[in-house]
């Protein structure tokens, strides 16, 4: 069942071992396979080098497994409700990478500070509320989600495809699993540059908006122009 979904899966969440995002099993990716309504994640706790395509595991949108011998990821439904909430995603990646979770622990929202910010995330990349103590003990990874989706009511989350869970840290979603990283791994590096000129500069404010406008603008929408045809 859905066994290029899994290759797809399975390369994403190495992904995050190549470029530094998790340490021992601190992240998880997951794959949308839109016509079926099934979704592929990382099982929960396996470590990167013992992980095979095979042990990918399938969840319908109820959150149950649908296919596979091991437990998935104990984030499951975190990303089912980002599924849920934002129509257009088809692959979320989780992570605990230092400069985003920094970000996290401290409650704040990364600023659009420059143009690197600017070519993948138009404006700041929002950080959750608090969960109620309530939230937190019953249906926690789910609300988790909620919170996530309720950080974007009045925002389009395509064009910011990443949040800051309160004292937690970066999800990060896209068009996949791959593109899902692609987004991660750009937070880290905007949230690392974000802090180290918050540092130097006391006060610091956002970007020029006509900056943000062209930047983000000209890799994205109908009148995009970056890259080749």
């Amino acid at each position: 069942m859905l066994e290029e979904l899994k290759k797809e899966v399975y390369a994403a969440n190495l992904l995050l071992v190549k470029y530094g995002l998790v340490i021992f099993t601190w992240g998880n990716v997951s794959g949308l396979d839109a016509a079926s309504g099934l979704f592929v994640i990382k099982p929960s706790g396996v470590a990167y080098d013992d992980l095979r395509a095979a042990d990918m595991v399938v969840v319908d949108m109820e959150g149950k497994v649908a296919e596979g011998k091991l437990n998935p990821s104990s984030d499951t439904l975190t990303h089912l409700e980002i599924y849920k909430n934002i129509k257009s995603v088809c692959g979320i990646t989780h992570t605990h990478s230092k400069w985003a979770t920094v970000w996290a622990q401290a409650k704040r929202g990364i600023p659009a500070l420059g143009t690197t910010h600017a070519d993948y995330f138009y404006g700041e990349v929002p950080c959750t509320r608090d969960l109620t103590d309530d939230e937190i003990k019953k249906e926690y990874e789910k609300n988790t989600g909620r919170v996530i989706a309720e950080a974007f009511l009045g925002r389009d989350p395509m064009s910011v495809p990443a949040a800051l869970v309160a004292s937690h840290g970066p999800f990060a979603w896209g068009r996949s699993a791959v593109h899902s990283v692609e987004n991660a791994v750009v937070l880290e590096e905007a949230a690392h540059m974000a802090y180290a000129s918050a540092t130097l500069k006391e006060g610091i404010l956002p970007m020029q908006k006509s900056l943000l406008d062209k930047h983000f603008l000209r890799k994205h929408g109908k009148d995009a122009y970056y890259g080749q045809k």
